[in-house]
């Protein structure tokens, strides 16, 4: 590691940790409810505007890769941290503007703010991997860290930072300014400091996703792989936006944030635990042992709702179904199919964002209790399809 990049690296972590906050503000109950007086909607609409996370990022995926590779990784950074700083104060003007027009403001900006997130993966991730070259696997689940301290303390700061209106309304827009500036304040800072990689693209002919998509040839397992990337997302992001709604309407539960830290809580100790068990078990274990984790976890959400097991719950999928599995399915797509492994992996993101737009929007519109159930039956679909995925990968050992 050079020191020269030591800046870069704290700057490229913070960023991950506001987008902690970002991405997980929209799932929070209060703020659903506070978004939701204001625009005159029900609480439940908001997950739309969670949705359109994911079909920003569904737009950017695409060309957000090529550009970080030709403008290089400070370029794409910058854009990705001024794209997140519009998302966030825009929700705080969207806030502001209520039931004339604040909806709409608030979704387009949540357009902007994925595509801020590919632009920041794109060139984050293999910003690290050039800075921390030794151990870029390492660098990989610092991002996840990051992104999971930031989560788990998001309840506490909800708390600091609510307010009231003039006009009786309670407002989060502190949190939303206090993240927006922060994102300018990271921006400015990256175009300051030394970055790997922030020269444009050398004279190596890059392939891009289309003209590799034109000359692979796809496996059932390849397509299989594919697929998990969707039903494994569906589980934490649905959990992640819609769970605290299901605590509120049917385990009776008034305040259920802290289900957020427990979530976190979660998360962190299974990236500590699933990188040591790694060591022993096969990546493409988890594909099958994580799902059925989930799938369990719903079942018993679903059929014995309380406060107890909601946070039981929230930890649970916590561990299993964000603890690291999207990135362990990346993974074993790396690992099964070297040959196209760039190509699969791209898809795998883009399956992802697509289950953001379209699950969560079909989420927005169903009570809590039904998204409980299509979360399970999601999550079912993803045991499936990791059950078909070990006993291919089984067999192709075996030969």
């Amino acid at each position: 590691m050079k020191k020269k990049y030591l800046p870069a690296l704290l700057i490229m972590y913070l960023n991950y940790f506001i987008h902690g906050i970002g991405c997980s503000i929209l799932g929070q109950a209060v703020i659903k409810e506070a978004l939701g007086a204001a625009w005159g909607v029900e609480a439940m609409s908001i997950t739309a505007i969670s949705a359109a996370l994911g079909l920003g990022r569904l737009v950017a995926l695409p060309f957000a890769g090529p550009l970080s590779d030709k403008l290089g990784r400070k370029i794409s950074i910058a854009i990705g941290s001024a794209s997140y700083a519009i998302y966030l104060i825009g929700l705080a003007l969207a806030f502001n503007a209520g039931a004339n027009g604040g909806y709409s403001i608030a979704y387009v900006c949540a357009v902007i703010g994925g595509i801020a997130n590919s632009f920041l993966d794109t060139g984050i991730y293999p910003g690290l991997a050039e800075i921390w070259y030794k151990a870029p696997s390492i660098a990989t689940m610092g991002i996840k860290l990051f992104i999971s301290i930031a989560q788990m303390i998001l309840p506490f700061i909800l708390g600091m930072t609510v307010a009231t209106t003039a006009s009786g309304l309670v407002s989060y827009n502190h949190l939303f300014y206090i993240c927006g500036i922060a994102y300018v304040v990271l921006l400015v800072l990256i175009l300051i400091v030394p970055v790997p990689g922030s020269e444009k693209g050398d004279n190596a002919k890059k392939e891009g996703l289309i003209s590799s998509l034109k000359t692979t040839h796809f496996s059932l397992e390849s397509i299989a792989m594919i697929l998990i990337g969707f039903t494994c997302t569906g589980t934490f992001q649905l959990w992640l936006n819609c769970a605290q709604n299901f605590a509120t309407s049917v385990a009776g539960w008034e305040n259920p944030s802290i289900m957020q830290t427990w979530y976190s809580a979660g998360t962190l100790i299974a990236l500590v635990v699933t990188a040591i068990l790694t060591r022993k078990i096969k990546d493409v274990r988890f594909i099958l042992f994580y799902p059925v984790i989930c799938l369990a976890t719903l079942i018993l959400v679903l059929i014995m709702p309380s406060q107890a097991m909601m946070i039981i719950g929230s930890f649970a999928i916590g561990w299993a179904g964000a603890g690291g599995l999207l990135q362990i399915v990346t993974s074993v797509c790396n690992m099964i199919f070297p040959k196209i492994k760039g190509t699969v992996t791209a898809l795998v993101m883009i399956a992802s964002s697509l289950c953001n737009y379209t699950i969560l929007t079909a989420a927005s519109s169903m009570t809590p209790s039904g998204v409980m159930v299509m979360n399970i039956v999601l999550t079912a679909i993803g045991v499936a399809l990791g059950l078909f995925v070990n006993m291919r990968y089984s067999k192709m050992v075996s030969e």
